[in-house]
């Protein structure tokens, strides 16, 4: 093998290594920009506004932990400023309390966030984020109470009884490693007031003249995943 070929073909394997390496390059930096979170809302504290025929209805708050999960996929534009969306399962409803009944309704959604992040992003130390979000509710869910005692229940799956879709506004803010605060609004009825049922041959519009609004407060979670390596770096920090 003359002294050409051979730096032909070393020339050929610098190439190769070249190409390689700023293929990694590239795909280490697309990573830094792009990246998935496991997390989503945690115990939630719901408040709704509720009036009927203009008067006022007594409400009383609701606490759930069960089910509110999801999963975000991120974008970061730089270490400061970052959007991301993704899926979420969340359980959320109403109490109202009237003449010694009480009624506990509630839906399970399927929820698509998109949200703007400000502040330390990438570090993930702590940054503000604000977005809306379409809901879809796919399981309606009813109790009914009379002078404490349950007198029936119900449920049903993409109950007409609420909007199909539910859209809302999210602002909040997040610390390391991951926990952070979160206000919901939901500026449209929670009950569908074209919803009509027939008892007895006779047809009824229940929340034709009814009002009901909603928010809620909820601790946030969202981890990478490696998020029990973070876990224990805020245990070493704590100590």
């Amino acid at each position: 093998m003359n002294i050409k070929t051979c730096l032909f073909t070393l020339l050929c394997c610098l190439c190769q290594f070249a190409l390689f390496a700023q293929d990694t390059t590239e795909q280490k930096k697309l990573r830094q920009h792009v990246y998935a979170t496991n997390g989503g809302d945690g115990p939630i504290l719901s408040f709704g506004n509720v009036k009927m025929d203009g008067a006022h209805v007594n409400t009383a708050p609701r606490f759930t932990l069960f089910f509110n999960v999801g999963r975000n996929y991120n974008y970061d534009f730089t270490k400061w400023l970052g959007i991301y969306s993704g899926v979420d399962l969340k359980n959320i409803g109403i109490i109202t309390k009237e003449n010694g009944t009480k009624l506990k309704r509630r839906v399970y959604t399927l929820g698509v966030p998109l949200g703007l992040k400000i502040g330390d992003v990438r570090g993930q130390n702590f940054f503000f984020f604000l977005g809306g979000q379409y809901d879809l509710a796919f399981n309606y869910k009813e109790k009914q109470f009379i002078n404490g005692d349950k007198a029936k229940k119900f449920n049903e799956w993409f109950s007409d009884r609420t909007p199909l879709l539910m859209p809302s506004l999210f602002a909040g803010f997040r610390f390391y490693p991951g926990i952070g605060l979160k206000v919901q609004y939901y500026p449209n009825n929670f009950f569908n007031k074209d919803f009509k049922e027939t008892v007895a041959g006779v047809t009824t519009y229940p929340y034709r003249n009814m009002e009901s609004k909603m928010f809620f407060v909820t601790l946030t979670y969202s981890f990478g995943d490696t998020w029990p390596t973070q876990l224990n770096r805020f245990g070493k920090m704590l100590n």
